[in-house]
């Protein structure tokens, strides 16, 4: 379980000393190429960073069997980082994975994702129940209301206490960044959420306006650096929403390897939202493999 560094006025000090928070909107727009990696069959592989979602209101039990496990039956070289489902269908992600023969991980948003809006005994409830279900993994939501009207303590208290509900189980703090108001606010946000325990920390559910952006990532991943140099502790970083094609997972790649080396490049540190990249690396796999591009319509398991 991760350090929890408690929250003190000369520690927050310390740490809100972000600078030129500005330079983050200067990215430089070239990209280097990077090689495609292929499994020894000549088979792509889904990156083993990425990470898979079925976040949809209207998801029955067939279909999160079916899109949880049809991927990897008989695939062995498709794999993925973790399977995310809503708490409620937390078992049932677990059931077809092992029925499937898979170790992939199933993970779970909770906390009253995608807003966290519901009461604090609800949202600590919701994470007890995931776990307790077979969920290794909790993507918790914060009250970015806290943020936004600066309750530093507040949020902090109340991410120590999701941490100490999942227990073994890996936390994901999801920040809501496009809600935020600032870049400043989501160093702040992550600060504070790495002070209290979380194993990582990602950028939007999603379901925001604005979900993922590079100056956003920039701002997280140098507070993770801030955070390791500080402590000696390595936080994980997730980018998600808005990642849709293989470019923009190089992208993001790029951003990870320059500011926090090829050591965070691993599931255990860096993760990618998955849900619509899915279509594009089915894509790319029949251009490689044919010299010319399907139609969405032909690719099953997007």
């Amino acid at each position: 379980m991760p350090p929890l560094v408690p929250v003190r006025t000369s520690v927050l000090e310390e740490f809100w000393r972000y600078q030129s928070l500005e330079e983050a909107d200067s990215i430089p727009k070239e990209r280097p190429p990077y090689p495609p990696r292929w499994c020894p069959s000549g088979m792509p592989a889904q990156p083993a960073t990425a990470q898979t979602s079925s976040l949809c209101g209207g998801v029955s039990v067939g279909r999160v069997a079916t899109g949880v496990s049809a991927p990897f039956i008989g695939a062995p070289n498709i794999t993925t980082a973790a399977v995310c489902v809503y708490p409620a269908r937390v078992a049932d992600a677990v059931k077809a994975l092992r029925a499937a023969g898979c170790k992939i991980p199933v993970a779970s948003v909770a906390t009253g994702f995608p807003a966290g809006q519901t009461a604090l005994k609800t949202r600590l409830e919701e994470i007890r129940l995931a776990v307790e279900d077979g969920a290794k993994e909790i993507d918790i939501v914060i009250n970015r209301t806290l943020v936004l009207t600066g309750q530093w303590e507040v949020l902090y208290e109340e991410i120590h206490q999701f941490r100490q509900a999942c227990g073994e189980a890996h936390m994901k703090t999801i920040l809501g960044t496009g809600e935020l108001g600032s870049l400043t606010n989501v160093y702040k946000a992550s600060l504070i959420a790495m002070m209290a325990g979380s194993d990582f920390i990602k950028t939007s559910t999603g379901k925001e306006a604005v979900n993922a952006t590079i100056p956003v990532g920039l701002v997280m991943v140098r507070a993770i650096r801030d955070y390791f140099w500080r402590t000696g502790y390595k936080v994980g970083f997730k980018p998600a929403g808005g990642i849709r094609t293989a470019k923009d997972a190089l992208t993001w790649l790029s951003l990870i390897k320059e500011e926090l080396g090829d050591e965070w490049l691993k599931p255990e540190l860096f993760r990618l939202g998955a849900s619509t990249l899915l279509a594009d690396i089915e894509r790319q796999i029949y251009h490689h493999v044919t010299g010319r591009y399907a139609a969405y319509y032909d690719l099953p398991m997007a």
